[in-house]
């Protein structure tokens, strides 16, 4: 198939960029979805212009939003192949620390926003027999201590199996995405021993071109030096 459609929430920085060039390098269109579109902007323009991405504003905790991003995405390039669930945002351990309102914004943007996006885009990916992906993490793997981030991810692990169940048959992929620590502007504090976005966007490359028959329905993948 001739220019493939790839859709990236939390596309401006980390892991959500890295992917969106990788896709690019492999031939696919982008649409390209975040709350603010300055950075994607330039993410357009350096990956072809408006002939191959196009930048879209979207606070994936509301549904209209989302179904604005694929009406944007169907209407700009006729179909949806590849669509990745990868906003989300952290908070420091501890059930004292941080404040209820980002403990607030953070589980309906980890959760809620990831299910908005198999809402909205689960139909399209159906018509294209396509790829549904969404980022968990090692936190979804194993609880850590004073956690609700690890929550979070535990929710998204279970949501990517439930996807799956409920898209068998209809020949749409389904693969979870699990980064250990990844150095991103997700830490205030880099990792000194970490992924790169771009270890992580090349996980995901590996799991959309397998052949149609061949699911990759999870992908663990941590620095040589994590223990955890």
């Amino acid at each position: 198939m001739a220019d493939p459609v790839f859709l990236i929430t939390g596309a401006s920085s980390g892991i959500g960029a890295a992917t969106a060039r990788a896709a690019s390098q492999a031939g696919y269109r982008l649409a390209l979805a975040a709350r603010s579109t300055d950075r994607l902007q330039e993410l357009v323009s350096e990956l072809g212009g408006p002939e191959r991405a196009v930048a879209i504003s979207c606070d994936v905790t509301e549904f209209d939003q989302q179904q604005a991003m694929v009406a944007t995405t169907l209407e700009r390039f006729g179909r949806l192949d590849v669509a990745f669930a990868n906003a989300g945002f952290g908070a420091k351990r501890g059930f004292e620390s941080e404040s209820p309102e980002l403990w607030r914004a953070m589980v309906l943007t980890n959760v809620y926003g990831a299910a908005l996006t198999i809402r909205a885009t689960i139909a399209a990916l159906r018509e294209s027999r396509g790829h549904l992906l969404l980022t968990g993490s090692v936190a979804g793997r194993r609880a850590q201590p004073g956690s609700l981030y690890s929550a979070t991810k535990w929710a998204v692990t279970a949501m990517g199996e439930s996807a799956r169940q409920e898209l068998n048959g209809t020949g749409v992929r389904v693969t979870l995405i699990e980064p250990g620590a990844v150095d991103t502007p997700f830490f205030d504090d880099r990792p000194t021993a970490a992924l790169g976005p771009d270890d992580v966007a090349r996980a995901v490359m590996f799991a959309v071109t397998q052949p149609a028959h061949v699911d990759i329905n999870e992908i663990l993948v941590r620095p040589t030096a994590q223990d955890g």
